[in-house]
């Protein structure tokens, strides 16, 4: 996709972020409505997505595109957790501040801006990439995720962390993928649109968080040295640690898919699992607007980058 399209692809899930931002400032979405929403989407209109967009024909060459998919994906979340893990040791937080810190650096917003933006970039092909690119991600962030807030606690949620619906329909979706099996054309049209929801409902959100930090604190977020630092990892730093494929015959498609994934601002679930395990909420809020709002430039850069490097290959 050209450099101009790109960005008003963007411009248009912003847009949608943007009817969020005033929905919430307008009191027309309260908090409790941003908790329902993210429930939504990540118990329906997420898992939906997945199961339509894993329901196409096994072949070999598909194979091969997940194998490269998962190389990179676990690339990326070796990086990111051995930096993560060595700036918390650095900052000398406490344990549930530490947490925040560190998954701030972690985990990125793959499951909301990342399918919005492959969608746009390559449609229904591209959340096909990224659901097989996120199939590490998820266990990753449901598993190491909560394990970072409760490893200090008596009882560690296994249940929660492996029976969640992200996992169980990449599960399934896989099933499917590898067997005969196919939906049939009523519950394959309905999984459709109920997923297709996903990127609409996802830029609100993004939208309405935003729209939750105090305008009042913008300065102390600003002045947050630990905060720059998490932001600049997570948004430049990591992915850039995937550029090395470029040598190897990665499909440019999946590389593209790959870097801008990891690219992504910090997950909003760093929040909710902050506010359920007694984190600090609004530290971890603030990671998730600043890189959000900085990766309006950061996203672009990136793309930029791999189209220039392709040149070269």
């Amino acid at each position: 996709m050209a450099m101009g399209n790109f960005l008003s692809e963007m411009t248009i899930l912003y847009l949608i972020g943007l009817i969020g931002f005033i929905a919430r400032k307008t009191g027309l979405l309260s908090k409790e409505a941003n908790q329902i929403l993210t429930q939504l989407i990540l118990h329906i209109t997420l898992p939906a997505l997945i199961l339509f967009t894993l329901d196409i024909p096994f072949s070999y060459s598909a194979i091969g595109e997940f194998s490269w998919l998962v190389s990179m994906s676990l690339s990326a979340i070796l990086v990111a957790t051995l930096i993560g893990y060595y700036m918390r040791k650095r900052s000398r937080l406490t344990s549930k501040d530490g947490a925040v810190y560190e998954s701030l650096i972690i985990f990125g917003n793959q499951g909301f801006i990342g399918y919005a933006i492959s969608y746009i970039l390559f449609k229904e092909q591209g959340v096909i990439y990224l659901t097989m690119f996120n199939v590490c991600y998820l266990v990753h962030i449901w598993a190491y995720g909560i394990y970072l807030f409760t490893r200090n606690t008596k009882k560690i949620p296994w249940r929660t962390i492996w029976f969640n619906p992200g996992i169980i329909s990449t599960f399934i979706g896989f099933i499917i993928f590898l067997t005969p099996f196919t939906w049939p054309a009523l519950i394959s049209s309905s999984l459709e649109t109920t997923g297709k929801m996903t990127i609409p409902l996802s830029m609100i959100v993004i939208g309405s968080l935003i729209a939750s930090v105090p305008l009042s604190s913008l300065p102390n977020i600003l002045k947050n040295r630990l905060l720059w630092k998490a932001t600049v990892l997570r948004l430049l730093i990591i992915p850039l640690f995937l550029l090395p494929f470029i040598l190897l015959p990665v499909p440019l498609t999946l590389l593209i898919i790959a870097v801008l994934v990891t690219g992504m601002p910090s997950a909003p679930t760093v929040s909710l699992y902050a506010q359920k395990y007694g984190g600090d909420t609004a530290f971890a809020s603030a990671g998730t607007l600043l890189t959000t709002l900085l990766c309006i430039g950061t996203l672009p850069f990136l793309h930029m980058l791999i189209q220039i490097l392709q040149a070269f290959r």
